[in-house]
């Protein structure tokens, strides 16, 4: 496996990001980055991104978990941020990307008790974690994501969305996370999103997830996928269902989980306001305040 590691000097003067990388090993030869925020001592929140963001993403998240008292812990998955890179698509499968991510979590940070979020790809992977490993996880955050099984047919804005990442010759990573986006992203912050790609090389990875989702049902993802919705649908811990009321791709999934998952029976389950598909640049602060809100009553 070939891996690239993004110069760290791509990521000077990240606007309203302050925080210090940290970073651990896990596993075929990878190394991957996390920032955080709060008391040390704090009832963890981890914070997964999707495709084609990073942990940018949860900057106006952060503070707000960290003011309830919360330990917010923003990740970088491979292949996006700080992480390591690796360089070819077919590196990139998502037992894979489930794997590494729980060695991050459980392995080298040891983490128990945890409030899992996931948005995008962060929801497809911290849901399958959340289901594998109930032991260490204490609630769940759906935000904007799903667990597909390929049983159920894929909104065309979705099919549009995996076919250009697939085919386009340069892959404008700023460009499509502002689509995702209600509002307008200034050029710094766009600049942001793409400091993690120096060039097309270092692009696997978001070129590579949108071919991951399971969207047939003979998918080699689909049978995991199928065991932990089974599990998802009986477990008793608490489950908020956050989406935004702007997103075309995902909106569809918020009825399901609330009518399907015992862990969101009888907790009100919020609509963001005004937010596209990433609801953390749109209406990060709101967001915060409601994972903070449900992490400290339950």
């Amino acid at each position: 496996m070939q891996i690239l590691r993004t110069p760290e000097e791509r990521f000077a003067g990240l606007p309203g990001f302050p925080y210090e990388p940290r970073y651990a090993e896990v596993g075929d030869g990878l190394r991957m980055a996390y920032v955080e925020t709060g008391p040390a001592a704090g009832e963890p929140v981890v914070l997964l991104h999707g495709e084609p963001s990073w942990s940018f993403l949860y900057r106006h998240v952060m503070p707000e978990l960290a003011a309830a008292g919360l330990r917010a812990i923003a990740v970088d998955l491979v292949g996006f941020g700080r992480s390591d890179k690796p360089a070819e698509l077919s590196d990139h499968t998502y037992a894979r990307h489930v794997e590494w991510t729980r060695a991050l979590l459980l392995d080298a940070l040891g983490l128990s008790g945890l409030t899992v979020v996931g948005q995008d790809w962060g929801g497809l992977i911290g849901l399958r974690i959340a289901a594998e490993h109930p032991g260490s996880v204490a609630r769940i955050v759906a935000a904007n994501t799903g667990l597909p099984t390929g049983d159920i047919p894929m909104p065309e804005t979705w099919h549009r969305f995996r076919n250009a990442v697939l085919k386009a010759p340069v892959l404008d990573v700023a460009r499509l996370v502002q689509a995702g986006c209600a509002s307008e992203l200034g050029e710094e912050v766009l600049a942001a999103y793409d400091a993690p790609f120096p060039d097309e090389r270092y692009k696997a990875g978001p070129r590579a997830m949108p071919g991951l989702v399971p969207i047939t049902p003979d998918d080699p993802a689909a049978p995991a996928n199928r065991a932990a919705w089974q599990i998802l649908t009986t477990l008793d811990r608490p489950f908020l269902v956050a989406f935004s009321d702007g997103d075309p791709i995902t909106g569809g999934m918020a009825p399901i989980l609330v009518k399907s998952l015992r862990g969101a029976a009888g907790l009100r389950h919020p609509v963001i306001k005004g937010a596209g598909h990433f609801l953390q640049e749109d209406a990060g602060a709101e967001l915060g305040r409601q994972i903070a809100v449900f992490v400290t009553s339950t």
